[in-house]
């Protein structure tokens, strides 16, 4: 008799240890003897993609073993969507981000990029407008001109950890993105130029 909770946490276990190969042996199993169980198959699924991106891997496993237990159906449908996403379906990535944006805006103290660009209208000032909001508010981007703008604006205005958090933030979304790298790039000089002073 096959105890499927122990043989499930066996295989948990194997992910957090980053044994993949191992872990996906066990899913696989689960997956074939309880077919009706559709979690086997995306822990499975997590494990294929975290030889290529363990990063991207961990985050979809975490994201997914937090939210399955209240609509499995949907768990399922966004961590697919993300994952046809990340394949370079930027239509789709764009989607995603909006999503994202309007449920930050929703579930924290978040303000719209378009109200952020207000307020620094009425401040006068990028800095002074940040300084207003950075420790209470968040500020939702839901396209990538306004993140690129953003994080251009936070690296000319010296908020330099804020700008790498930013960008290491959204860089899964965006790595293959030349804008990214340019705006690494200006980090990286702009410390430089920091630091000999």
């Amino acid at each position: 008799m096959i105890n499927e909770t122990r043989l499930l946490n066996d295989a948990n276990a194997l992910f957090s240890k980053q044994e993949y190969d191992k872990a996906i042996f066990l899913y696989g199993q689960l997956s074939s003897l309880f077919p009706e169980n559709k979690e086997y198959p995306m822990y499975a699924l997590f494990c294929d993609i975290a030889t290529e991106d363990e990063a991207k891997a961990v985050s979809l496993y975490d994201y997914f073993c937090v939210v399955k237990d209240k609509n499995i159906d949907e768990a399922i449908s966004y961590v697919m969507n993300i994952i046809e996403a990340y394949d370079g379906n930027n239509e789709k990535m764009i989607k995603i981000l909006k999503d994202l944006a309007n449920t930050t805006i929703e579930s924290l103290d978040a303000i719209k990029y378009d109200d952020f660009i207000q307020l620094v209208e009425s401040r006068g000032s990028f800095r002074v407008a940040f300084e207003d909001i950075m420790f209470s508010t968040k500020v939702a981007i839901d396209s990538k001109e306004d993140f690129f703008d953003f994080v251009t604006k936070l690296i000319d205005n010296g908020f330099n950890t804020t700008a790498y958090s930013y960008l290491d933030g959204f860089n899964e979304y965006f790595s293959y993105d030349k804008k990214v790298e340019e705006l690494y790039k200006k980090l990286e000089e702009k410390n430089l130029a920091t630091n000999h002073k």
